[in-house]
């Protein structure tokens, strides 16, 4: 079996008077049913070029699973009154993201449950946490296609709501200014 040749389609592509060639650009299109093709003859290729090597695929993965601490916690940090960490629990894929008040013995307040937010996807990824100053909003991003691509999500910490409203194309990360209504971020 022979590798897939991707066609070159010269496309110029300008920023900052700098000009370049990109002759792969139009492998971005994803809804170009060629682009589709290639990529399907592209993952063809590497699966048969990987066959000869599935059993010690198969056992370096079990044996990375097995090192894997089933109900692993981060280190918790305090910020604004609360401590803030995040937890997985053993058979689950996503964290909790949890906080206390004042001290680390208080009650447990789970402020985002990712395992919960990802069900019915294929791939779910959050991106940065962000808590408003006066510990009222949480900012969270979400990817669910794999591209790094974000939507910024906004919840209440007091109701447990998440607002419809969202703001798209993101890099998933967010700081709040310290009047509790004003967001920085970076839209792609």
């Amino acid at each position: 079996m022979n590798p897939p040749k991707a066609k070159k389609i010269p496309k110029t592509l300008s920023k900052h008077n700098h000009e370049r060639i990109d002759n792969y650009y139009w492998l971005n299109d994803r809804e170009n049913s060629e682009v589709i093709d290639y990529l399907n003859a592209e993952n063809a290729y590497t699966k048969e070029q990987l066959k000869p090597t599935e059993a010690l695929q198969k056992e370096l993965y079990d044996e990375m699973i097995a090192k894997i601490v089933k109900d692993d916690s981060s280190v918790p940090y305090e910020m604004n009154g609360y401590w803030y960490y995040a937890r997985y629990e053993d058979g689950k894929d996503y964290p909790i993201y949890c906080r206390k008040k004042e001290k680390l013995e208080s009650d447990e307040i789970i402020i985002l449950d990712v395992n919960v937010l990802a069900e019915g996807h294929a791939y779910y990824a959050v991106g940065g946490l962000s808590i408003s100053p006066d510990n009222k909003m949480l900012c969270f991003g979400v990817d669910n296609v794999s591209r790094r691509i974000y939507t910024l999500y906004f919840k209440s910490l007091e109701t447990g709501e998440i607002f419809e409203e969202t703001i798209e194309n993101t890099t998933g990360g967010a700081t709040w200014a310290n009047d509790n209504k004003t967001l920085f971020f970076t839209q792609m």
